[in-house]
């Protein structure tokens, strides 16, 4: 029987989908996915396992007492009449933002609902490769998280702890191999997932022995192909977790029998 891979899904987008990070349609695509098949709750499942562990360092953080306020406001909930117009409603970047949160969380809530009931089936298939780093701020604050996929060149960046930058300046992203010069990997954004596709010599460059490193940069990147400003942020990569201990074979990953 084929397996979600092998049907031509991108195995990323349940990441994607447990980060919270999908459009409605395509999430409500992976949902019914997840109730239908064994193999899409089995890749959920992981990706749970995965990337969940990464959020423990992140400290919990109330909403502002006025974040309510302005969704009330924005709403209009205590307009008098029905006729008075919601003026700036759905351009409120605001009111999406904290709502784009709270879809999130639900969504988040729905995995672990689903997968309860029913045992964990053994993978037929995992993803071989996959790679994650903390990159954290000096304070020891998760500033931002990466998920890694070599084989499809991309990646996945994700804001943990928002960070303040002053006007005209933004997050850019670099990857540093040891012993090498910092190289650029793309503007990310401070408040929201930003994925990246990868060059392949980059791709080449990843792994244990290099590490992801935040600067703060002009709009639209460093002027000279290497960080101008303070570097806010930085980890290590590493394989992603339940992807360590395991091997490949026939382009699964089985659990490595040797070391038994």
């Amino acid at each position: 029987m084929n397996t979600p891979i092998e049907d031509g899904n991108n195995p990323l987008r349940y990441a994607e989908y447990v980060l919270g990070v999908l459009d409605a349609d395509t999430r409500a695509e992976v949902a019914r996915e997840v109730l239908a098949s064994d193999e899409a709750a089995t890749a959920v499942a992981l990706w749970q396992r995965r990337l969940m562990p990464l959020a423990d360092g992140i400290s919990e953080v109330a909403p502002a007492p006025y974040v309510w306020a302005r969704i009330h406001d924005a709403l209009q909930l205590d307009a008098p009449s029905r006729d008075r117009p919601r003026k700036g409603l759905w351009n409120n970047l605001a009111l999406w933002h904290w709502l784009g949160i709270g879809a999130s969380a639900v969504a988040v809530a729905l995995l672990v609902v689903v997968s309860l009931p029913r045992p964990a089936p053994t993978p037929t298939a995992a993803y071989a490769g996959y790679m994650a780093a903390t990159i954290q701020q000096d304070n020891g604050s998760t500033g931002w998280t990466a998920t890694m996929d070599p084989q499809r060149a991309r990646m996945v960046v994700v804001p943990g702890t928002p960070v303040a930058f002053a006007s005209g300046r933004a997050p850019e992203l670099w990857l540093i191999p040891a012993g090498e010069k910092p190289i650029s990997v793309g503007m990310i954004a401070r408040d929201q997932p930003t994925t990246l596709t990868l060059d392949p010599a980059l791709v080449a460059r990843l792994g244990p022995t290099a590490a992801l490193a935040v600067s703060v940069e002009p709009i639209g990147g460093s002027p000279t192909g290497q960080p101008t400003g303070p570097v806010i942020a930085k980890g290590a990569i590493g394989a992603a977790p339940e992807v360590a201990g395991k091997v490949a074979v026939n382009g699964n990953l089985q659990a490595d029998r040797t070391r038994a």
